[in-house]
């Protein structure tokens, strides 16, 4: 009677012992896929390159004084029609070109300027710009200014309000080669990692294209443009 229930009891404890070892096993096997999917690598790639601006803000700027405020304004308009012709003569159009209002300042009117100090009461200034994507005509233009010089118009040097401006407006077109060519190069490096460390490249974990950044090559080159974009990728790493 005890024999016949001791057989069932010892198979019971069998089939309880197999499968604690099994679940050991099953245990013990994910630890270490999940162990292995711990090791990572985050590698960045870089992608550069020189492109031509493709607008340019011109602004011409001069100044004038007078006793005679009527007189000013004459002279002011006289100038500006000279520098129209200027630019209409050397192939702008009338649709790049703009004429912003004069800014003028009667010296008597600040208090913080002494009316004996200096020799004109009114003091003005005009400012011409050219909005055009013919950069090189730009370029091309801007060393002929001292014809401007002989009508007897004195061009103010640049400064922060007549700087002239190169831009690149478009990175569109550039985008997709250089996410591309960013993410190959992150890959490049994330493979040769793997081969020293005697690891294979998993998959892409996580990615970040990054940001991109257009500047200026140098100061006397502004008109060369540097584009560059950083991407930052994670990869599995597998033996």
């Amino acid at each position: 009677m005890n024999n016949k229930g001791i057989s069932p009891a010892f198979t019971l404890g069998g089939f309880i012992c197999l499968g604690l070892v099994l679940l050991g096993y099953l245990l013990s096997v994910s630890i270490v896929k999940i162990k292995s999917l711990d090791r990572t690598i985050v590698v960045k790639g870089l992608s550069e390159r020189e492109v031509p601006a493709n607008v340019a803000i011109w602004p011409i700027k001069f100044s004038e004084a007078d006793n005679d405020l009527n007189k000013l304004y004459s002279t002011i308009q006289r100038k500006n029609t000279l520098i129209i012709m200027f630019l209409k003569n050397n192939g702008f159009t009338e649709k790049e070109i703009f004429i912003s209002a004069p800014a003028i300042m009667d010296k008597q009117a600040q208090e913080f300027v002494e009316s004996d100090k200096g020799k004109f009461r009114y003091s003005g200034s005009s400012t011409i710009s050219v909005y055009t994507e013919n950069v090189d005509l730009v370029r091309n233009t801007m060393e002929k200014l001292v014809e401007l010089g002989k009508m007897g118009i004195a061009i103010s040097g640049e400064n922060y309000q007549s700087k002239t401006d190169f831009l690149f407006t478009k990175l569109n077109d550039v985008k997709p080669q250089m996410i591309e060519e960013a993410t190959k190069n992150d890959r490049e490096v994330a493979e040769k990692f793997a081969q020293d460390s005697k690891s294979k490249l998993g998959k892409i974990k996580s990615a970040s294209q990054g940001q991109f950044s257009i500047e200026n090559r140098d100061s006397s080159t502004s008109y060369i443009k540097k584009v560059r974009v950083v991407s930052t990728v994670e990869y599995y790493l597998s033996d």
